[in-house]
């Protein structure tokens, strides 16, 4: 393969999507919202109920204003 067939960045024509499903699972991962724990403060918190109690907490403590649609019912 030479450098300018890499560089047209053209689909070869073996190549047929035609028939091609989109993700199903696109959308699911698409809600996620993972974030990553150290591991100090994962052995403090070891789930996500820990960790969104004591975030919710906080949040409390700090007056911080959460809009209505991101309230949650605890």
């Amino acid at each position: 393969m030479s450098n300018q067939d890499i560089e047209d960045d053209e689909m070869l024509p073996e190549y047929d999507f035609s028939k091609g499903v989109r993700n199903p699972y696109a959308q699911r991962f698409q809600e996620l919202n993972l974030v990553s724990l150290d591991a100090d403060v994962k052995a403090v918190f070891p789930d996500s109920e820990s960790v969104n109690a004591a975030l919710r907490t906080l949040i409390k403590a700090a007056g911080a204003v959460v809009p209505e649609k991101m309230k949650k019912a605890s």
